[in-house]
């Protein structure tokens, strides 16, 4: 959480975590924002994060929500190339900038929100559209016999991206998982990548800060 960036203030945080989740280390440990206005706090607590790789208690670790420009700033200070950059990342904002960044950088993209569920959040239906009800991606789910959402999913796929769809419902998950038994074309591909409208529906790195989200997780 941005309430606990800094050194110190990170290491306590894992710890508490740790001792919440019962385990004696994690398998990937993020830094969830940059915090722009603030970015030495969010250097120190990059630097906690290296800490605990070198020390075994994460095994990787990575950033959320950094653009290239926030990757940039981190590295000129920091030893560790992050492992992953998770963001926001759909048909309707594809984020070609970033994943050609960690291509180069040799970070893994993944994706939040990859169906688009922060575009449904969206209150102006004319500020985005709904990935899932678009005619495009809908044609190709009945050419190929799937849904839209596992089209979607095979889109992140065939671009090499790590998608993490969220689901309460088992039906829902079951056909989450059911996109390996079909390929979509480099023709089919770029269809999709046509609907890029560059519109973000999440928060803006640019600008969040503590304050952007009054959480309080109990030690």
């Amino acid at each position: 959480m941005l309430t606990q960036y800094g050194y110190d203030e990170a290491l306590r945080g894992f710890d508490a975590s740790l001792r919440r989740l019962g385990l004696d280390f994690v398998d990937l440990y993020l830094l969830h924002w940059p915090e722009p206005s603030n970015f030495e706090a969010t250097v120190r607590s990059y630097r906690a994060a290296e800490k605990l790789l070198e020390d075994g208690r994460a095994r990787a670790i990575g950033v959320s929500n950094f653009s290239p420009a926030h990757l940039k700033k981190l590295l000129d200070r920091t030893e560790t190339v992050p492992a992953v950059n998770q963001i926001e990342l759909h048909p309707l904002f594809s984020q070609q900038a970033a994943r050609e960044t960690h291509a180069r950088l040799g970070i893994i993209t993944e994706a939040w929100s990859p169906l688009g569920g922060s575009v449904r959040k969206v209150a102006d239906p004319n500020k985005s559209r709904d990935p899932l009800t678009n005619q495009t991606i809908g044609a190709l789910a009945k050419k190929h016999g799937k849904t839209p959402a596992q089209v979607i999913l095979r889109w992140h796929i065939e671009h090499g991206i790590c998608a993490i769809p969220k689901s309460f419902r088992p039906a829902r998950i079951v056909e989450n998982f059911d996109v390996f038994d079909f390929k979509l074309t480099s023709e089919e591909v770029a269809a999709i990548d046509a609907l890029d409208t560059g519109v973000r529906s999440g928060p803006d790195p640019d600008v969040v800060h503590a304050k952007t989200f009054p959480i309080t997780v109990e030690d």
